[in-house]
């Protein structure tokens, strides 16, 4: 069984981050989404993982490598624009070759891994199986009908009227069927291959189509509030720990984890919380569900439920919370005169200003 994990798009509702960043390599705990699922892979005993990249192949090349790291082979396959999730099977062909496989979204994060799921399927083999659960917003994901005896009818894609409220999770199991229903589809008006109109062919082909409905955590990380909320749910499950420098004015409380070389003094952490290796913590206030990555600078500030990625400052500003700080970010206070605001902002920032 092979893997095939998607690892393109351009990440649009975590712009300015993804500008420069691509949105599978934003840190969770300080790892980025990317790596739990390729984790969560090599956990189901699968070693031949297909990385689908676009525009950011260079960047996950480099994060990821040939994936001996995690104990897997990578082949990396390269898609020309996103065309649809049934696209990335459509291209993946050779590598995929008469293998099953699952497929899994690169920036979906799913607590408990797969690895029972894959077991069931290896077991059993229908010819699709897809994981679902209950939304409050169905009609921001494909969407799932099921009969009376809890079989799969019909999919739809981001339905204004939805028939359920069990939306498709980002991972999908498929035997080689796939590759017929993939080419037997139209692109949708979206113009995209969507894998929601290609499972829905094997459905009306009569083909065994099978569903398992998930109650554990799952989050798709293209959003602000979704990554602060998937950090904090794992930092709740991070073990303590202290390979840093805190001196006898600073107070550690709950759980903390201090990387090696960082230093923490005058200050004031509650956790759950992470502090990056070489990081300067310094007359500062860090509260619960923050994650701060490796080399920042953190000085007589405030900041709480929020994500600072390698190389940011926060210095000398009051209050800090609920917000996703990228690389080599300087937060500072305005000056007080003149009394005016001074803003480089990149496209589709989004600025609170209280005055």
């Amino acid at each position: 069984m092979k893997a095939l994990v998607l690892s393109g798009g351009a990440g649009t509702r975590l712009r300015p981050i993804t500008h420069t960043s691509a949105k599978q390599l934003v840190p969770v705990a300080n790892k980025p989404v990317l790596f739990y699922g390729l984790e969560a892979i090599a956990d189901a005993r699968i070693t031949e993982v297909g990385i689908v990249v676009g525009d950011t192949a260079d960047e996950i090349r480099e994060a990821v490598g040939d994936g001996s790291r995690f104990g897997i082979e990578v082949t990396y396959i390269s898609q020309d624009a996103p065309l649809g999730l049934a696209h990335a099977v459509l291209i993946a062909r050779e590598f995929l070759g008469d293998d099953d496989f699952v497929m899994y979204l690169g920036d979906n994060f799913i607590v408990g891994g797969i690895t029972g799921l894959v077991e069931e399927f290896r077991a059993e083999r229908p010819e699709a199986q897809i994981l679902l659960t209950q939304v409050p917003n169905p009609t921001s994901f494909g969407v799932a009908e099921l009969d009376a005896q809890g079989r799969v009818v019909g999919l739809e894609e981001k339905p204004k009227q939805p028939k359920s409220d069990l939306a498709l999770v980002g991972v999908y199991l498929f035997t080689p069927a796939i590759h017929e229903a993939v080419r037997s589809i139209e692109p949708s008006w979206r113009g995209e291959l969507e894998i929601t109109h290609a499972i829905q062919w094997l459905i009306d082909e009569k083909r065994d189509v099978r569903s398992t409905t998930i109650s554990g955590y799952w989050k798709d990380t293209g959003n602000v509030a979704d990554m602060l909320e998937v950090n904090r749910s794992v930092l709740e499950t991070v073990p303590p720990s202290n390979e840093g420098t805190v001196d006898e004015d600073s107070e550690i409380i709950g759980r903390v984890r201090i990387e090696a070389g960082a230093r923490v003094s005058g200050s004031r952490i509650v956790g759950p919380a992470i502090i990056g290796a070489g990081t300067v913590v310094r007359d500062a206030y860090i509260g619960p569900f923050t994650s701060v990555s490796e080399d920042c600078r953190i000085e007589d500030s405030e900041i709480e439920y929020s994500i600072v990625l390698r190389g940011s400052s926060v210095t000398g500003v009051r209050r800090v919370e609920a917000s996703l700080i990228g690389r080599d970010v300087e937060v500072t206070p305005a000056p007080r005169n003149p009394s005016a605001h001074r803003l480089v902002l990149g496209d589709h920032s989004k600025v609170q200003i209280s005055s």
